[in-house]
């Protein structure tokens, strides 16, 4: 129930995030919405601990700063994947990765712990 509680907020979040940055854009909020926090959260599972581990010299020497370089591409080519989740280009992608994270971080601090 937790699970489907945080995926419906993480979708709100990315509306929100939507409804900021013209340069994010979903053609139809509800069902798209969805479909593409869930497409991020895979991408996010799968691919974004190799990334990690792949670019640690360089995250090391940026102080960890480049993780929203590593963000920023992984919500980009999500936008790039999907036909109907839109990302103009790196800057609106750095920026919507950065706002995702922030009201995704806001809505699950609101959820009750188990």
């Amino acid at each position: 129930m937790r699970l489907l509680l945080v995926w419906l907020l993480n979708a709100v979040a990315l509306w929100l995030v939507t409804q900021i940055l013209p340069g994010v854009r979903i053609t139809e909020w509800w069902p798209h919405a969805l479909i593409a926090v869930l497409v991020l959260g895979l991408v996010n599972t799968l691919l974004r601990p190799l990334l990690v581990i792949l670019t640690l010299p360089v995250t090391i020497v940026t102080f960890g700063l480049f993780l929203l370089v590593v963000n920023a591409l992984l919500f980009w080519a999500v936008g790039a994947i999907l036909k109907d989740f839109q990302v103009d280009g790196f800057w609106w992608a750095m920026a919507g990765a950065l706002l995702y994270s922030i009201f995704s971080w806001a809505f699950s601090a609101l959820l009750p712990r188990r």
